[in-house]
């Protein structure tokens, strides 16, 4: 039976200035994306998603809406990850500046590039920002070759 890993990442708007908040990760994989975590155990998936960008941001974020899920499977370690795509324009608090995650900053959603996003990231944009879009889903055959790349 295949490993199941749950996960969630937030994109947080300000409508106001026309910007997202972006999170500059220094960790395991690097490059620009959006904050988000593990869905612990005995937690739903929205409150894992409000407690992680708290955590990461310092924000406190409502009304999330589900735009869709990134996954992908590993053939040779027989892994499936899944992260549960969420947005919201309502968030109130102090944004931090960084955290042990990486750095923070707000930007224009234009400028998040293939060159500045973490890996695949770029593609994933597509399901947060065009609702007919609800998966962005890879996988990598035993010899750890990506076979499949796209957004549904």
């Amino acid at each position: 039976m295949s490993k199941i890993v749950l996960t969630n990442m937030c994109m947080v708007v300000d409508e106001k200035k026309e910007v997202v908040l972006v999170q500059d990760r220094k960790k395991s994989w690097q490059g620009l994306t959006f904050p988000g975590g593990k869905v612990e155990p005995k937690e739903s998936i929205i409150d894992s998603t409000i407690r992680e960008v708290k955590e990461e941001t310092g924000l406190d974020v409502t009304q999330l809406t589900l735009c869709g899920v990134k996954d992908w499977y590993e053939e040779k370690a027989d892994f499936r990850y899944i992260v549960f795509l969420y947005k919201t324009n309502q968030f109130t608090g102090t944004l931090l500046k960084e955290t042990d995650e990486g750095s923070l900053h707000w930007m224009k959603m234009e400028d998040l590039t293939e060159e500045n996003c973490a890996s695949g990231f770029a593609k994933t944009l597509d399901v947060f920002n065009y609702p007919e879009k609800q998966e962005h889903f890879f996988h990598y055959n035993e010899n750890e070759e990506l076979i499949s790349n796209q957004v549904i």
